[in-house]
């Protein structure tokens, strides 16, 4: 993803080029289930919970891309947190598994979630044994970071979009615990080589010879599979593969989960009946990313282009050609056998020193403060470019443009990050305000014989494959029951090996701690590999400061809203037509206020509904494939707002009596918010 965003104090950098540089972030007891240990049905209880995690849907910044135009516009599909807890019957120990459709996990979430969990459950659920990682869609909404670097294009903080996703992803924890019962996992993998391509070919050939033979396509095309059973009952999957969730590109202003996000919908929709609003337990399938920081899946290496050139048709066939495999692995797994456990450790990434055993030239050496580099404006051009005049490969500052951007670096810290041309020094900032992280969250949970590295960032194939092998030699495990889980617990831009590093292409200029970073990576998750296989405790180092109190928005709320002349909230601005045929599309338009008013998390700014026996019927919702919600202000003067409604009436819906609905909430100039439905009349589906 392109990265961040950021502002130096004294001498300031204009806010668009920087936000390019740095943003292209009640006690409860146990369940009935989990307190006894004698039930049929398998080794471990397992639990799986999934709820909404949908921001503000309009008028607020996305997140990914940085780019100051992209801004909600409405709701494609709705983002979703899902949830997995497995409890070792045997020891009693216990760990969670949280994937999240957002753009990254930051600290400041992690925080937040923390913090409820521990409300609910106590010291069930601490940070040890609990993991959350994210998907890395670039299709929602963002300001939900404590570091200014990744608020920055979204004019600050937002707290209606963290308050919704620190709810929903604690919600979906609360459901997995909740739905603990007797159970069984099984594993499996499989190569998919269709759903990604390398971006930065050029960095990754400068690895060494046994790097790239693991990657004869330059891409890492392993997908691994965990099944979940309760009893003989299929509770569901997670199904790790590396490629970027960037098939919709930074033109688009609608919230999508991404290929990703409809892979996990296609398989708990489609093939398992899942209905999100019947807030029933149901199978749950996560697909999150592993080390995909090279990883595109726009197989022509343009935006939004590979295999077609409609980036919404691009992510449902990515994300399908995903869920297809997945599905093969899921029928063909193994059961797996073994304890659960996990360990974590707070890093200080601005101050490590290297020992030799982990360097590439046997010498000591040490990370350095957060530099972003000049290539990191070019962006990645193959998924989402940022700022002319800079191109990946820079090497050395380019005294104009530098000099115009007013950014000092200090000579030690260049030659420390030296070959980057170094743009923005945020680790020296961050001294007056967190800019980029300092300190992170690093971690290694055993699910199993799965070992999941948590990683707080975006790790390149190669920078990956280095990290399991040393974990998996650590551990003295096969390599492939370790994965390196990316965009996990919090956020710190990219990795790459110390050879790609010198590249300096997108990856590279994003690498922020220096050509060492990837090593001090290994050392460091040697060092908890080391503490897990002896079970030994492990000093868990300084857990960042809460910066909750310290955040800031540019961002106006809403003031008033109003109807049009002559209508009412709710009132329909444009009627569907009397009849549809199957596959063509229906549009609707209806007088609204502001979705801000409501976010409507776990709820729907709209319904499809079919007349069935005499009532009407639900059959679509705002979380479904084939419909859209946009929010069009109309008269900023006036409050006045309509909603756009259209269905895309798949070439398998029943014929019959259908309507829309759109729910909505309108505020007065007194600040009181008001819900009010609005109807179309009945059409025919033939």
């Amino acid at each position: 993803m392109p990265p961040p965003t950021a502002r130096r104090s004294r001498r300031r950098l204009p806010v668009a080029v920087l936000a390019a540089a740095l943003g292209a972030a009640t006690l409860g007891a146990p369940s009935p289930a989990s307190a006894s240990n004698t039930a049929d049905g398998g080794d471990y209880l397992v639990g799986r919970g999934i709820s909404d995690v949908t921001g503000e849907a309009a008028e607020t910044g996305m997140m990914g891309y940085s780019s100051f135009d992209q801004k909600t516009s409405g709701i494609h599909q709705r983002q979703r947190s899902r949830a997995f807890v497995v409890v070792d019957r045997a020891s009693g120990k216990r760990v969670v598994y949280v994937n999240a459709d957002l753009a990254m996990i930051f600290q400041s979430v992690r925080q937040g979630v923390m913090a409820r969990l521990k409300e609910r459950y106590g010291s069930l659920y601490g940070e040890e044994n609990v993991l959350l990682s994210a998907t890395h869609t670039h299709s929602g909404p963002g300001g939900y970071s404590h570091n200014v670097a990744y608020n920055l294009s979204v004019l600050g903080f937002q707290k209606e979009t963290y308050r919704a996703i620190v709810d929903g992803i604690t919600e979906s924890v609360a459901k997995a615990h909740e739905d603990l019962k007797p159970g069984t996992m099984s594993l499996g993998t499989g190569t998919l080589t269709n759903a990604s391509v390398n971006r930065s070919r050029e960095a990754f050939d400068r690895n060494p010879a046994a790097d790239r033979a693991a990657f004869p396509d330059a891409i890492d095309p392993a997908m691994t599979v965990l099944r979940f059973k309760q009893g003989e009952r299929d509770a569901g999957a997670i199904s790790w593969f590396a490629t970027h969730n960037t098939s919709i590109t930074n033109k688009n202003t609608l919230i999508s989960p991404d290929n990703k996000g409809y892979a996990a919908y296609a398989w708990e929709h489609d093939h398992e009946g899942v209905r999100y609003l019947d807030d029933t337990p149901g199978f749950v399938a996560a697909f999150p990313n592993t080390n995909a920081g090279d990883m595109s899946p726009n197989l022509n290496l343009k935006p939004g282009s590979g295999p077609t050139e409609d980036e919404f048709e691009n992510a449902r066939v990515i994300g399908e050609r995903q869920l297809d495999k997945a599905r093969e692995i899921y029928d063909g797994t193994r059961p797996v056998s073994g304890g659960v456990d996990s360990r974590l450790a707070y890093v200080d990434m601005e101050n490590v020193t290297v020992r030799p055993e982990y360097a590439p030239d046997g010498k000591e050496h040490r990370t350095c403060p957060a530099v972003v580099g000049a290539s990191t404006l070019a962006g990645s051009v193959e998924d989402g470019p940022a700022i002319p005049l800079f191109e990946e490969g820079m090497r050395t500052p380019i005294a104009p443009i530098l000099e115009a951007l007013r950014v000092d670096t200090p000579s030690w810290l260049a030659t420390c990050q030296y070959p980057k041309a170094s743009l923005v020094p945020t680790g020296l900032l961050s001294n007056v305000h967190p800019v980029t992280p300092k300190r992170l969250p690093l971690q290694i949970m055993k699910i199993g014989e799965l070992h999941l590295v948590a990683a707080p960032g975006e790790f390149t194939i190669a920078s990956g494959l280095r990290v399991r092998r040393t974990v998996a030699r650590q551990l003295g495990v096969p390599l492939d029951r370790v994965l390196l889980q990316g965009y996990a617990n919090a956020y710190s831009q990219y990795v790459t090996t110390p050879e790609e590093y010198d590249t300096q292409n997108y990856e590279g200029g994003s690498t922020l701690y220096g050509r060492y970073t990837l090593p001090a990576y290994q050392q460091e998750y040697d060092r908890i590999a080391k503490s897990l296989r002896e079970g030994t405790t492990l000093d868990r180092g300084t857990m960042p400061a809460d910066e909750s109190g310290r955040q800031f928005t540019f961002q106006t709320g809403v003031v008033y809203d109003n109807p049009p002349s002559g209508k009412a909230f709710g009132g329909v601005l444009k009627a569907p037509e009397p009849s549809y045929a199957r596959g063509s599309t229906a549009t609707v338009e209806f007088a609204t206020g502001h979705p801000k008013n409501n976010l409507r998390r776990g709820s729907t700014f709209l319904e499809v509904q079919r007349l069935v026996n005499g009532s009407w019927q639900r059959v679509l919702d705002d979380g479904d494939w084939g419909t859209t919600y946009r929010w069009t202000r109309l008269n900023d003067l006036t409050g006045t707002s309509k909603a756009t409604i259209t269905w895309d009436i798949a070439a398998d819906t029943d014929p019959g009596t259908y309507r829309i609905v759109h729910h909505g909430d309108a505020k007065s100039l007194l600040g009181k918010i008001t819900s009010f439905t609005g109807t179309t009349g009945g059409f025919t589906v033939r």
